[in-house]
């Protein structure tokens, strides 16, 4: 198999990410282990596929900040904690597992993309 060979792997794989939240809005950082993924994630990590990944959630609309000095992103999701901590019944009304949920996310990599990833986690 080839470096340039597409492989599925979990987001989580590939980067990190943290949530934070105000009302009902959350927004989650999504920073790659490797620096050399970031032209990949830009690619492939889009605002339209955030936002379909957490439709589950009702999230309105979804925007993303590309990072690039740092090589990271942030997205803003709107109406994704329902109604928020104070206003919602939901366990997780704070929405700090969000980005659980997002490094959940399927991708379809280069195994080259991978392995630097991988290997870069390690150290």
């Amino acid at each position: 198999m080839t470096s340039d060979a597409l492989i599925e792997v979990a987001l989580h794989d590939l980067a990190h990410a943290r949530t934070g939240d105000k009302g009902d809005r959350a927004n989650i950082s999504l920073v790659p282990y490797d620096p050399a993924a970031w032209d990949f994630l830009s690619r492939e990590i889009t605002a339209e596929r955030v936002a379909q990944w957490f439709a589950h959630r009702n999230a309105g609309k979804v925007v993303r900040y590309d990072l690039p000095k740092i090589q990271a992103f942030n997205f803003v999701l709107d109406g994704v904690l329902q109604g928020g901590v104070n206003g919602s019944l939901n366990l997780d009304g704070h929405g700090k597992s969000l980005s659980f949920h997002l490094l959940a996310m399927p991708v379809r990599a280069p195994r080259a993309i991978v392995d630097a990833a991988r290997e870069a986690r390690r150290r």
